[in-house]
């Protein structure tokens, strides 16, 4: 009985839950409300340590390719290492391509938000339309409606998935061309369903501008895959790259949060962001 555990021990919330301070203000993980006791932590702890989770987790955190089915690390932390410690994959510190992508990204923000970024007739972006499938998709829409509170303003923010026409033709007929930006996720830009929708937002752009140079001032890319961004039109400038070393299935959210970032950022900022995907519960 919760009540009872609680009357039993009244320290019972300060033993079973675990604070952080950060910069942007302190972080409660409070467990307590679950039907444990010290005892039950102490197994569940001896449990993990017995099946080497502790060193299974220092093996990660240095790079190591405990991905042994794909022969890859597993690094997913690089994307939230806010203290820039370096990380070291096959002798490379890949947080020098991280940090150059996330100031990319933050550049990206601020001419979207601040209507520096200009679409095709000269008018600013007023809705940002992400497409992609599974965690290309579900990962920033979860996040982005996680953080909606925090929203300063900017434009809407839109999610298209689904290969049946529909779900495209629904949100293009509440759209404006001129004033639309295109977020194409597909690390080898072939996925199927992603580029199908992308070649109909594409053609829905064409038949308002008139002009296929045009394309590159309402579409990026979230790609690896330069020679196809750019034969669809996409200025590779902005392509906004991510690695193999984060593309472990249980960490799509984290993976894709690159994406997320795109359509995020338009949401919420860059500080707000990388404050909050510092922290993410999702990633255990």
């Amino acid at each position: 009985n919760m009540r009872q555990m609680f009357d039993a021990d009244p320290d019972r919330s300060n033993k079973l839950s675990l604070q952080m301070t950060t910069d942007d203000g302190d972080i409660l993980l409070d467990y307590s409300k679950n039907l444990i006791n010290e005892e039950v932590m102490r197994m569940l702890f001896d449990m993990a340590r017995s099946v080497g989770v502790e060193a299974a987790r220092e093996k990660m955190f240095a790079g190591e390719k405990i991905n042994f089915t794909e022969g890859r690390a597993v690094l997913h932390t690089a994307l939230r290492n806010r203290s820039n410690t370096p990380i070291m994959v096959d002798g490379k510190d890949i947080m020098l391509d991280v940090n150059r992508v996330l100031e990319q990204m933050k550049g990206f923000c601020h001419k979207v938000r601040s209507g520096e970024w200009k679409g095709f007739s000269g008018k600013a972006i007023t809705d940002v339309v992400n497409v992609g499938i599974g965690g290309s998709d579900l990962g920033p829409l979860m996040v982005t409606e996680a953080l909606k509170p925090y929203s300063k303003g900017g434009p809407n923010v839109w999610f298209v998935s689904n290969i049946d026409g529909t779900h495209m033709a629904k949100t293009l007929a509440q759209l404006n061309a001129e004033t639309t930006l295109f977020i194409i996720a597909s690390k080898t830009f072939t996925t199927q369903e992603t580029i199908t929708n992308a070649e109909t937002a594409k053609e829905w752009f064409l038949q308002a501008a008139k002009d296929t140079s045009a394309v590159a001032k309402h579409f990026v890319a979230l790609s690896t895959n330069a020679p196809k961004v750019k034969d669809f039109g996409i200025d590779t400038n902005n392509m906004f790259e991510f690695w193999d070393v984060t593309q472990t299935v249980f960490l799509m959210l984290i993976a894709h949060v690159l994406v997320g970032r795109r359509a995020l950022l338009a949401v919420v900022g860059y500080r707000i962001f990388l404050s909050c995907s510092g922290f993410t519960c999702y990633s255990t």
